[in-house]
């Protein structure tokens, strides 16, 4: 088999690492890929979101497979074109991944069909945001950009002041562009956090490990939003007794929804969570792996992924019996000094071997922001590396993945202290 993977971070390095132990692969390409990723597959500069040139690559270099692993490419239908040009995929639909485009669309979804959340109200005028904050007297609240935002498009604001200013930088200064033409004001939950990632063929579901994901860019869950800069799998807050009220009241409502609204999802659907104390409600929704909960949750995953993702776009997940290591991870996000507002790159990081790894079988390196020339890796993005580590406990695969990060540096490196104790 021919595999493509669409996408340049840490999630697709970590996808192809998975995939690359189907026998039947013979060749992997990346399109565009990292500096890490160029020693597990061939990297080809097309860009993620160009549909035109990615589907003639597919169709002139014969590709059996393509797996759509990021938001951007999957809200503008790359999976529609694919597939109008007979290429099998993994991943979304257009209309289906609108419930990771639209925080409106996602939002009003839950409403309609009784899926738990929080309170909200959805504006298209700024100034008609600004007279509701003010009339509002419970801070903090949260404010999210409609669109995609990498990340990074929701302001928790403590007080009216951060929040005027929030509206100003989403809808007036459109820091994150047209995604900002509308926004989400909604309750702030309280709680612990919960990703859920699962796999679904829009009939039946299967959740993955849980996970904790670490958002904001400094120790103390304090700082700007970020894409991750850190994870723990599976989450130490997340019962067997949570996860089955989940089921009932959020995961399986969810794809029914979703059949409802003749947007049936296929793929990898997240479940971002807060554990409150009137029961798990949702946070957001993604339509794709999350990024950095991919790169430790494969590693727990037993049952191959190739054989679960083409099992999905068969319509036939029910034939799979997807099986989990019994162990735990901890991924640690190395990033650059700034990240997530500006930075500076091209900085030489030490202390990779020539395969972008190091030597230790239990530790694994992911690339996310890098690229290789002259026999070096340089920094590339916001996020840079994942190191990430598998132990027998949370505790040692926390202390493994700081400990491997004595051996790294890049110029202004910066990354939590603190991952696992949130």
């Amino acid at each position: 088999m021919k595999v493509l993977v669409i996408g340049s971070g840490g999630r697709e390095h970590a996808i192809i690492k998975a995939i690359k132990k189907n026998k039947r692969v013979t060749q992997i390409f990346a399109a565009p890929g990292n500096g890490g990723i160029s020693t597990e597959a061939q990297c080809v500069p097309i860009k993620a979101t160009d549909k035109e040139a990615m589907t003639d690559f597919a169709l002139k270099n014969s590709i059996d497979y393509v797996i759509v692993a990021p938001d951007d490419p999957l809200s503008i239908g790359m999976v529609d074109a694919l597939e109008e040009k007979g290429i099998r995929c993994f991943g979304p639909n257009m209309k289906a991944a609108r419930i990771e485009s639209s925080k409106v669309f996602s939002k009003n979804l839950m409403k309609k069909y009784g899926i738990p959340t929080a309170e909200y109200e959805t504006f298209s005028d700024p100034q008609k945001a600004i007279e509701y904050l003010k009339s509002k007297s419970d801070f903090p609240t949260v404010i999210k950009a409609d669109g995609l935002a990498l990340g990074k498009g929701v302001i928790i604001a403590e007080n009216l002041q951060q929040a005027l200013d929030a509206i100003n930088t989403i809808m007036c200064e459109k820091k994150f562009g047209g995604s900002g033409a509308n926004i989400v004001i909604e309750e702030f939950l309280k709680g612990p956090e919960v990703t859920v990632l699962s796999f679904t063929d829009g009939i039946t579901l299967y959740p993955m490990i849980s996970s904790m994901d670490h958002k904001r860019a400094f120790d103390g869950n304090t700082g700007p939003n970020t894409g991750g800069m850190g994870v723990i799998a599976p989450n130490p807050h997340y019962t067997e007794e949570i996860a089955d009220v989940c089921e009932k009241t959020i995961f399986l409502p969810t794809i029914r929804a979703m059949q409802k609204e003749d947007s049936s999802f296929k793929g990898c659907l997240y479940f971002g969570l807060m554990l409150t104390e009137q029961g798990p409600k949702v946070i957001e929704y993604n339509c794709r792996f999350g990024d950095p909960e991919t790169q430790a949750i494969l590693l727990l995953l037993e049952t191959d992924l190739l054989e679960i993702m083409q099992a999905i776009t068969d319509n036939r997940l029910s034939d799979i019996k997807i099986k989990w290591s019994s162990k735990e991870s901890a991924c640690v996000v190395l990033a650059s000094g700034g990240y997530p507002d500006s930075y500076k790159t091209g900085f030489v990081i030490n202390g990779l071997n020539k395969e972008g790894s190091v030597d230790n079988e239990n530790l694994f390196i992911y690339h996310a922001g890098t690229e290789y020339k002259d026999g070096s890796f340089f920094t590339k993005g916001g996020r840079v590396l994942g190191v990430t580590s598998v132990a027998s406990t949370l505790d040692s695969a926390i202390y493994e993945a700081y400990k491997a990060l004595e051996s790294i540096s890049f110029e202004g490196m910066h990354y939590r202290k603190d991952i696992g104790k949130y």
